[in-house]
C-alpha cells in the first residue's frame, strides 16, 4: 500500500508542534469517501526501544479478518504528550507498506481532532494515507464533557473552547465510554456511527481490538501475518 511523504520524521519537539499547526489546516472534517467494504484497525505495542506495529483489515459490515501485518521497528522519537504521531506513525507506515488489502476506512487507537492542536495521530495518519480515518481513544487528551447515559450508543459531545471536537461514546452498556473524533475525510457523526457499527460486545471496536491483540502477540488464526524487523 502506498502513502504520501509529507515531511521528515527526524524533527525536534518544537518543529513537530509547528508541523501539527501547519498540517491541521489540511484536515477534512466532512464525509469524503465511497462505499466502505473494509475497515482497518491500527495499534502499537512497545517493548523497550522496539515498536510492534499492527494493522488488521476487516471486512465491513461482517467484521471478518481479511489481512493483517505486524512489523517490529526501532522507536526513534521520545514519548511526549500531544506528539504521539511522531513516535508511532513511522512504525505503522512500515506495516502499511506491506499490507496486501487496501482499507476503505482506518480506525486508530488514539485521537483525531480531539487534540490540543487539533491534529492527533488519526488526523496525521489520515493525511499521509489519504484515507478516511477515525480517532477512537480510551482516554481524554483535552476538552470537557458530560457523562453519557449508561446504555450502549449513548453519547455526549466533547467540547474545547466552545467548539465540538469529539464525541464521548458508550460502546457497551455500563462500560466506560471511548473518545471518538474525526481523523480525516469523515464527519463526527459518521465517525461515531462507524465506530458503533464496528463494535461486537466489547468496549473497543473490532478493528482496533484485533490490532491491539495482534500487537500483544495474540494473533488471529485466520490472518495472514507478515513480520519484518529493521
Amino acid at each position: 500500500m502506498q502513502y504520501h511523504t509529507l515531511h521528515s520524521w527526524d524533527v525536534q519537539p518544537e518543529e513537530a508542534r509547528h508541523l501539527q499547526n501547519r498540517l491541521r489546516t489540511q484536515v477534512i472534517q466532512t464525509d469524503r469517501f465511497g462505499t466502505i467494504e473494509t475497515v482497518a484497525g491500527v495499534d502499537i505495542g512497545l517493548k523497550k526501544d522496539i515498536a510492534r506495529a499492527s494493522v488488521v483489515v476487516l471486512s465491513f459490515p461482517e467484521l471478518q479478518v481479511v489481512d493483517s501485518v505486524i512489523t517490529d521497528s526501532p522507536v526513534r522519537f521520545p514519548y511526549i504528550p500531544g506528539l504521539l504521531s511522531f513516535r508511532e506513525i513511522p512504525p505503522l507506515l512500515t506495516a502499511f507498506a506491506q499490507l496486501q488489502t487496501e482499507p476503505d476506512l482506518v480506525i486508530v487507537d488514539g485521537q483525531g481532532v480531539a487534540h490540543p492542536r487539533q491534529f492527533g495521530i488519526a488526523s496525521h495518519l489520515g493525511l499521509i494515507l489519504d484515507k478516511p480515518t477515525i480517532g477512537c481513544a480510551k482516554s481524554r487528551l483535552c476538552g470537557q464533557h458530560e457523562e453519557p447515559d449508561t446504555e450502549q450508543g449513548a453519547y455526549t459531545h466533547l467540547i474545547a473552547k466552545d467548539e465540538v471536537i469529539g464525541a464521548v461514546v458508550r460502546t457497551r452498556t455500563n462500560v466506560r465510554a471511548v473518545y471518538v473524533s474525526t481523523g480525516h475525510r469523515i464527519s463526527l457523526d459518521s465517525a461515531r456511527t462507524f465506530t458503533l457499527a464496528c463494535c461486537r460486545g466489547y468496549r473497543l471496536p473490532e478493528p482496533t481490538r484485533y490490532a491491539h491483540n495482534t500487537a500483544a502477540g495474540k494473533l488471529p488464526a485466520q490472518a495472514a501475518i507478515v513480520k519484518n524487523s529493521q
